[in-house]
């Protein structure tokens, strides 16, 4: 395969400790995939804002920065830590759901504010949810990479 997949790395990046698990998660999978991660690739609206353009101008920046690139990738990694799932978070997976991207959850926290698990609507947007990093590598590297080689993905 000449070209690797696109990854966007969907997480919340709002504190220290998120950016760099979310700069972590990109290590584990560029060896393997081109990865999209908003807060190093794309634009952060608190430095775009400091720079003196409005919050209004700067959220339309963030916004179609992030939803390009979205469309660009091939699929979707979407984190889903915290008792509650990010709303950014979950935005990006009903996007990329309703454009039939395919959609991969990543939860290795046992935080959860629903007695039942995730909201109904990530499960099913969500193709698998895995536990474990290297679960979820081996099964991107095996089914995703298996996948674009059969050629059933156009680019």
């Amino acid at each position: 395969m000449d070209k690797k997949p696109s990854i966007y790395l969907a997480a919340p990046l709002f504190n220290e400790m998120e950016l760099s698990y979310n700069k972590s998660l990109k290590a584990l999978m560029e060896p393997y995939f081109n990865v999209f991660l908003p807060q190093e690739d794309g634009l952060l609206l608190r430095e775009i804002v400091a720079s003196g353009v409005s919050k209004d101008i700067a959220e339309r920046m963030v916004f179609d920065a992030d939803i390009q690139a979205m469309r660009d990738s091939d699929l979707i990694v979407a984190v889903l830590n915290g008792a509650h799932i990010d709303e950014g978070v979950a935005f990006e997976i009903g996007y990329c759901f309703a454009m039939g991207k395919r959609c991969i959850g990543f939860k290795n926290d046992v935080r959860q504010a629903l007695p039942t698990g995730n909201n109904p609507m990530i499960n099913q947007s969500c193709e698998k949810i895995f536990d474990n990093r290297n679960s979820m590598m081996n099964w991107l590297v095996k089914s995703y990479i298996a996948f674009l080689d059969s050629n059933h993905l156009t680019r």
